[in-house]
């Protein structure tokens, strides 16, 4: 029996003189997926991504950190060893996460109201939530 492409089953593949060959690499771009909304996927990464409130400290807690500056101000030359937990604002998105550092005392700034550690490291003095360190007591 006879099939319907016997007569052309077995000629050589076709190339054109006319147009040159697309290279391998291009062909294999035409059967990439197709991304139709581009940046949508980090933009739901971003909005799953979870971020802290900024606690607000009651007025005994503000008097507490208020005391350890000013300890912290009258030892500012003896360069104290001392751990910083503060609200670090997202730059992206509405809240931010806490921070704790832990470092060497270099400048208590009570007018730009911040804090430098010989690091580099710059503290906002309202970002503050704990202040702790070898010169006080646990609790």
């Amino acid at each position: 029996m006879m099939g319907a492409y016997d007569d052309i089953i077995n000629l050589p593949h076709h190339v054109s003189e006319r147009h040159p060959q697309m290279p391998i690499s291009d062909r294999a771009a035409q059967f990439s997926p197709f991304a139709a909304l581009t940046g949508y996927e980090g933009q739901v990464k971003e909005a799953g991504r979870l971020t802290d409130k900024k606690i607000e400290l009651s007025e005994e807690q503000h008097g507490i950190l208020n005391e350890r500056l000013c300890l912290l101000e009258d030892i500012l030359p003896e360069r104290p060893e001392v751990t910083f937990t503060y609200f670090l604002p997202d730059l992206r998105k509405e809240g931010g996460a806490y921070v704790t550092v832990t470092g060497k005392l270099k400048k208590l700034n009570r007018i730009e109201k911040n804090i430098q550690l010989t690091d580099g490291t710059v503290i906002t003095v309202d970002a503050l939530l704990q202040v702790d360190g070898a010169i006080w007591p646990d609790y």
